[in-house]
C-alpha cells in the first residue's frame, strides 16, 4: 500500500477480503501483471494435489520444464504437499529485525504484496498477483516499486525452503501474515497462483496510485481495479503501518507514532492533528502542526477533502472494528485479483502465532 516515483504507495496489499473475520487487539507489535494467458511460453499453471494441515498444495507445470525452473525444484525431486500454516509461521518468524526501519519488515511485506496486485486492470483482466511479475524487468524497475527488493530478498529463504510455493503464493501470503501479525485482522487467503517465467507478463508502468494526485486520480485507478469508495478508503488504511523514504519515493515520514501496529489510527490522525504543507526542499508533503513528527502525502489530504471519503474516513476513526473487518475484505480482494482459481478452492484462515 500512494505512489510518487517510488515507494509512497498504499500499502494495503491491499486488499480484498473474503468472509468478514476479524480481531482489533495488537498482539507483539512494536510502537514506535501480467496476462492471465496460459500459453506455454509465459506461463507456469496450478495443479491441485491435496490437502495438509488443512491447505492446499500445488505444484506447477507448462510443459514441466517451464514449471520446475519457475519453481527452484529440480526435475528429480518429490515434492510434499505444502502446510500452508507452516510457511505462515515460518514468515511470521523473519518479520522482526532491529536494523530495519522501524524494527520489523512487515509494513514492506504489505507494500510488496500490494504493488504485486494493485497493477490488475478489470478491463484487459492483465496486471495482478499472478504471476509475480516483479521478479522481472521492466516492473522490478518500476519507480513505484523502489526498495521492494529487501522485502523480495528477505523472503528467498522461506522459498527456498518451501519450493513448492509460488513465489505470487508466497508475495501475497506474506503480505497477509504481516497484518495479522501486526495486530491487524485476520485476512482470508488461499493459494493457487502461478508464476511467471518471464518479463513478458510485466504490466505497464503507471497503474499503481500516485501519491501527489488528488480524489480523481485516486478513483480512477481504484476503479480499474473493481473497488468502489468504501473500499478505496478502507484499503488507504494501511498507511497506519510504515514509513516513506526520501530514497525511495522522495517523500519523508511515517503516518503514524506506531508504524509497526496495524490499527485505524491512520483515520484518527488524518482527522483529528492539523496539518500544514511541510517546508522542505522534497516533493509536495503535509506535516502535522504539533510537532511536525507526523507526514500526510498530497493523496492522503483527498481522505479528508472530498466529502464522501471523508464520511467513511469518519467511520473509520470511530470504529476500529468497523475498519478491521471492511480491512480484511478489501485486502483479501485485492490479493485475488485476476487470478483463475479453481472452482472448488475456499479460502483460508491462518493462525497468528502470537
Amino acid at each position: 500500500m500512494l505512489l510518487r516515483r517510488a515507494a509512497a504507495s498504499f500499502r494495503f496489499s491491499a486488499c480484498a477480503r473474503a468472509a468478514p473475520v476479524f480481531r482489533s487487539t495488537p498482539r507483539g507489535s512494536r510502537a514506535f501483471a501480467s496476462s492471465t494467458s496460459s500459453s506455454s511460453s509465459s506461463w507456469a499453471l496450478p495443479l491441485l494435489l491435496g490437502a495438509a494441515g488443512g491447505a492446499g498444495a500445488y505444484i506447477y507445470f507448462d510443459d514441466i520444464k517451464a514449471a520446475l525452473s519457475g519453481s527452484g525444484v529440480s526435475a528429480g525431486s518429490s515434492l510434499k504437499p505444502l502446510d500452508y500454516q507452516e510457511v505462515y509461521n515460518a514468515i511470521a518468524g523473519v518479520l522482526d529485525n532491529d536494523n530495519y526501519d522501524d524494527g520489523s519488515y512487515g509494513p514492506v511485506l504489505v507494500r510488496l504484496a500490494w504493488h504485486a496486485s494493485g497493477t490488475y486492470d478489470k478491463n484487459t483482466n492483465t496486471g495482478g498477483s499472478n504471476g509475480a511479475t516483479m521478479r522481472f524487468d521492466p516492473e522490478a524497475s518500476h519507480g513505484a516499486n523502489a526498495g521492494l527488493a529487501v522485502a523480495r530478498s528477505v523472503l528467498e529463504p522461506i522459498k527456498k525452503k518451501y519450493p513448492q510455493i509460488t513465489y505470487a503464493d508466497l508475495w501475497t501470503l506474506a503480505g497477509v501474515v504481516a497484518i495479522q501479525e501486526l495486530g491487524g485482522p485476520l485476512v482470508p487467503w488461499r493459494p493457487g497462483r502461478a508464476d511467471a517465467v518471464s518479463g513478458s507478463a510485466c504490466p505497464p508502468e503507471g497503474r499503481l496510485p500516485d501519491a501527489a494526485q488528488g480524489q480523481k486520480h485516486i478513483r480512477d485507478i481504484f476503479y480499474k481495479m473493481g473497488f468502489n469508495d468504501q473500499e478505496i478508503v478502507a484499503l488507504a488504511g494501511a498507511h497506519a503501518l510504515g514509513r516513506c523514504h526520501k530514497d525511495r519515493s522522495g517523500y519523508d515520514g511515517p503516518w503514524t507514532r506506531a508504524p509497526t501496529t496495524f490499527s485505524n489510527d491512520y483515520f484518527k490522525r488524518l482527522l483529528e492533528e492539523k496539518w500544514e504543507e511541510r517546508k522542505w526542499s522534497g516533493p509536495k508533503q503535509f506535516a502535522d502542526k504539533a510537532t511536525g513528527d507526523l507526514m500526510m502525502l498530497p493523496g492522503d489530504m483527498a481522505f479528508y477533502n472530498d466529502r464522501t471519503f471523508y464520511l467513511q474516513s469518519y467511520k473509520y476513526a470511530k470504529d476500529s472494528d468497523l475498519f478491521f473487518k471492511d480491512f480484511s475484505a478489501a485486502f483479501s480482494k485485492l490479493l485475488e485479483l485476476g487470478v483463475p482459481f479453481p472452482e472448488d478452492s475456499k479460502p483460508l484462515l491462518l493462525k497468528p502465532t502470537a
